[in-house]
């Protein structure tokens, strides 16, 4: 021991007479990074702490086997234009090796709205694809086997309208919901944290994510009913911990919902799944998403008694960070989109999206599309990642970087507990508050030059690169708002009007909404209209301003 001691001395001794160079030595977040990490940076019983993959507290992976037994499944975001546009790009990833869709839905479908409404207008179709009714969903899925693929669907606020639009499309083939495979992501906390798309106030959201929870739990058992969400939280600025505490709190509130609901919790919580960013922090990235296994799982089984390991295993979908990606010189992309690949790999996902390189300046082409499909398909063959299970498990980094993030995590839970809670922290303004402040010092780090940007503030670009872009001609939406039109006119009226007084009337008691939502589906009723009605009786929510 005294002469690794003396070896360790030497070496600091030498290092102390070495100059450094003039960067900032600390993590994306501002965790200070050392110039080595040893045995002593690592705390606690490494047999505790690690376990082994597929075991508690899953440190290492959810899986005994993780990317030995089966890759991870390769799942583009993709939606644009109109119905039939979209189900085109699907087909063009399907038989290009994509094993799972994700819809990316457009603005007004986002915030409960028709496309033929005044407060769509520019917006219908041109970031995502413009689902107004069953109509829609039914061209969507057009040729798709339904039950044979599984379907991501990042949509909200009428989250329980567009899984009900699914079911009955599913219903319309000859497919029964314990069928399909899938999930929504109808994260409504996070929308009032971080992307601000939402219908009601957040204690009736909370009511509709219950009865779509209880709803899936009974009729849909290959079904996620939500995908506890950090990407957007990351995306608006927030440091690693802040997007690992954020979620999981967020998680646990909606577990706390089904237990209030009279769910047990080994009935519902192995369905949940999560969504995480892969940022171009890399060493953090990948302590991240280990530290988030483990602080699920030990509070799954210690806070809320989960008996079935199911319920401990946090399964997560990845995607690569949006707003790392830049508008000049956007070829580069590729590379940033890769390293945030690998990190998601090595910090071991279950599903992975990678952003095209030109999705800064457009919606992506399919040639910018099939590249980030065949990134994914790089690191997964040609790389050697999927080869052993978590590789960098035991690194003196990684593991201290772990610890560090974990017990950032457990910091914020403490406040939001001293709130009352994460509504009640919502309400106050605690989590937006905290990821403008990390958003603000980040930027500060950029314009001051302490840390890169590589095209922004170093090796600036003298030239722009011609590229071409994804367009979405102005005339979909022309069509779009035509076809719903039309549909108002052409189907049974009073039939929808029934159906949304039935709905409003679930509404103002305590019966589940889902069954009323299935109905007016089926009549043809509206996205707009729906969310309308339940707008009638919930009310609407203006948040307090963080500055």
């Amino acid at each position: 021991m005294d002469v690794r001691k003396n070896a360790k001395q030497n070496w600091e001794e030498s290092y102390a007479k070495t100059p450094e160079r003039d960067a900032e030595f600390s993590t994306m977040s501002g965790i200070p990074i050392k110039p080595l990490y040893t045995e002593e940076d690592v705390t606690g019983d490494p047999e505790e702490k690690l376990g082994y993959p597929g075991e508690f507290p899953y440190t290492r992976g959810v899986y005994p086997n993780m990317y030995r037994g089966r890759l991870w499944t390769v799942r583009q975001f993709a939606g644009f234009g109109d119905a039939s546009d979209t189900n085109k790009r699907f087909k063009y990833l399907i038989e290009n090796g994509q094993q799972g869709l994700s819809v990316a839905f457009d603005m007004p479908t986002l915030m409960g709205l028709d496309s033929d409404s005044p407060l769509s207008l520019g917006e219908v179709g041109t970031e995502g694809v413009a689902v107004d009714s069953l109509e829609d969903m039914e061209n969507l899925f057009d040729g798709i086997n339904m039950d044979e693929i599984t379907t991501s669907m990042t949509i909200n606020a009428p989250a329980h309208v567009l899984l009900a639009m699914y079911v009955v499309a599913a219903e319309k083939k000859g497919i029964s919901p314990d069928k399909l495979g899938g999930t929504n992501q109808n994260d409504i906390l996070k929308e009032y944290i971080a992307q601000k798309e939402w219908l009601f106030p957040p204690r009736p959201s909370m009511r509709v994510f219950r009865d779509m929870l209880v709803y899936a739990t009974e009729h849909m058992p290959r079904w996620n009913t939500v995908s506890i969400s950090g990407y957007h939280i990351r995306e608006a600025g927030s440091t690693a911990a802040q997007e690992l505490a954020f979620t999981l709190s967020d998680g646990f509130a909606y577990v706390e919902a089904g237990v209030e609901a009279g769910l047990d919790v080994d009935d519902f919580a192995p369905r949940f799944s999560f969504f995480f960013n892969s940022h171009i922090d890399f060493f953090e990235e990948i302590a991240k998403f280990r530290a988030a296994r483990r602080i699920w799982a030990t509070v799954m089984r210690d806070k809320y008694g989960a008996k079935d390991e199911k319920s401990m295993l946090m399964r997560f979908h990845t995607q690569t960070a949006g707003v790392s990606l830049t508008a000049q010189e956007p070829y580069n992309n590729v590379a940033r989109t890769a390293f945030e690949a690998l990190a998601a790999v090595l910090g071991g996902t279950q599903s992975l999206h990678t952003n095209s390189f030109d999705e800064a300046l457009a919606l992506p082409t399919e040639e910018a599309v099939r590249v980030a499909v065949r990134t994914q398909q790089i690191a997964a063959l040609e790389t050697g990642a999927a080869n052993t299970i978590d590789p960098l498990g035991g690194s003196y980094f990684v593991e201290a970087l772990t610890d560090e993030i974990e017990r950032q995590a457990y910091e914020y839970f403490r406040q939001i507990d001293e709130y009352g809670g994460v509504i009640e922290a919502i309400e106050a303004g605690f989590q937006m508050s905290e990821i403008a402040d990390a958003s603000a010092r980040y930027q500060r780090e950029i314009e001051e030059g302490r840390r890169f940007m590589v095209n922004v503030n170093v090796y600036e670009p003298k030239d722009e690169q011609e590229m071409e872009l994804h367009r979405v001609d102005v005339a979909v939406s022309e069509r779009q708002i035509e076809r719903v039109r039309k549909l108002k006119q052409t189907r049974d009226n009073e039939k929808v009007e029934a159906a949304l007084a039935e709905l409003k009337r679930a509404c103002e008691t305590n019966r589940n909404i889902m069954d009323p939502t299935l109905e007016c589906v089926r009549a043809y009723a509206t996205v707009g209209e729906i969310s309308s009605a339940m707008q009638e009786v919930f009310g609407s929510y203006r948040e307090t301003p963080v500055i």
